[in-house]
C-alpha cells in the first residue's frame, strides 16, 4: 500500500474516531442528566428505563469501534494496516474502503465468521 492510500485510511479512520469521540461526550451529559428524572407513572419510568438501556448498548457498540479504529491507526504507525492478521496477507482496498477498521482479509473473515457459528461463540 502506498502512502497517499495510507494517508486516506487514516484520515478517515481519523474522521470516524473524532466524530464518536465527540458523540460519545454528548452521550455522557445525557445520560447524567436523564439519571435524575422522577417520573411518578410506573410506564413512564420503565419507558425510559427501557430508552437508557438501548442508548446505553449503542454506546457500548460505539466503543468497541473506538478501540478498533485505534487499533487501525496503530497498525498504520507500525506499517501493518492493510495486512490481515490471520493469514499476513494484503486486504484488498475495495474492502478496505468498505470497512477500514477491517484486521482481516475477506477468505479469513468468512471463514472466522463460519467457524463463530458453528461454535456459537
Amino acid at each position: 500500500m502506498n502512502q497517499k492510500e495510507l494517508d486516506y485510511f487514516r484520515n478517515i479512520l481519523q474522521e470516524e474516531l473524532d466524530a464518536l469521540l465527540a458523540k460519545a461526550g454528548i452521550a455522557v451529559v445525557e445520560l447524567i442528566g436523564s439519571i435524575h428524572t422522577n417520573e411518578a407513572d410506573p410506564l413512564d419510568r420503565a419507558t425510559e428505563e427501557e430508552a437508557r438501556s438501548r442508548q446505553q448498548r449503542i454506546r457500548g457498540r460505539e466503543n468497541r469501534l473506538i478501540v478498533k479504529i485505534k487499533k487501525r491507526l496503530q497498525a498504520i504507525e507500525e506499517g501493518t494496516y492493510g495486512i490481515c492478521e490471520d493469514c499476513e496477507e494484503p486486504i484488498a482496498i475495495a474492502r478496505l474502503k468498505a470497512r477500514p477498521v477491517a484486521s482481516y482479509c475477506i477468505d479469513c473473515k468468512t471463514k472466522q465468521e463460519a467457524f463463530e457459528r458453528v461454535t456459537g461463540t
